[in-house]
């Protein structure tokens, strides 16, 4: 996925309300948008090279979007709207041969009152649900960690797919890493030990669990190679 104009550099100050970061841009301090609603651990340091792409559009309060950061090591993506635009493009690019052979891919799939982020088909009778979640954790040995929070928004989703499979239906939980110096994945046990709990669950029920890592750079983000789970 590329990024449609060139993306700005500053420096990452704080990030506060959630939503906010400060961000200094030449001798001006300017406050991106942060579509992350994580904790954003591992993420986050003042100093640390930031990317923010403008938008000037006459609705928006906020004329920056905070894209991804810099840890001296590695780019990490920490815009979650573009998740799904990266597994999506990886599906119709053939990166990810598990979800090959669909010859309709539709996102936000409903499903009774709630959504299912991609649904893969021949017929319907021939189907694959897909959700995705974006990780950015890392511990102090470079795995890939899911979650970081608590979110019972997880444990909806799993629910959901567990129910479809029970019905016959082919699902798969997709992670996205959104950074490279990470070498597997694995759950955080500690965060959110009822979603690592119920992931086991899951998988133990045929729901199929695939981690994709992307490669960064200001340019774009492209969904790269798989991890291993441990």
């Amino acid at each position: 996925m590329k990024f449609k104009t060139p993306l700005h550099e500053g420096i990452f100050q704080k990030r506060y309300k959630r939503f906010f970061a400060d961000i200094k841009l030449g001798e001006e301090i300017v406050v991106a948008h942060t579509a992350n609603t994580g904790t954003m651990k591992t993420c986050l340091a003042e100093g640390w090279k930031a990317m923010m792409s403008f938008h000037d559009s006459p609705t928006r309060k906020l004329k920056y979007s905070f894209e991804m950061i810099h840890n001296g090591k590695t780019w990490i993506g920490i815009n979650t709207s573009l998740t799904n635009g990266l597994a999506i493009e990886a599906i119709k690019n053939g990166v990810i041969p598990e979800l090959q052979g669909y010859s309709d891919l539709k996102p936000e799939a409903k499903i009774g009152q709630s959504r299912i982020d991609i649904l893969l088909s021949n017929s319907e009778t021939d189907q694959c649900y897909v959700e995705v979640k974006n990780v950015t954790l890392i511990d102090d040995e470079n795995y890939a960690l899911f979650p970081d929070s608590v979110t019972e928004r997880g444990q909806k989703h799993l629910n959901e797919l567990l129910e479809l499979k029970r019905k016959g239906i082919r699902t798969v939980m997709l992670f996205v890493v959104q950074r490279e110096d990470c070498h597997s994945f694995k759950v955080e046990q500690n965060i959110d030990p009822v979603y690592c709990k119920l992931l086991k669950e899951v998988m133990s029920e045929g729901v199929e669990v695939l981690v994709y890592q992307c490669k960064l750079s200001p340019e774009e983000i492209i969904v790269h190679k798989k991890l291993t789970i441990v």
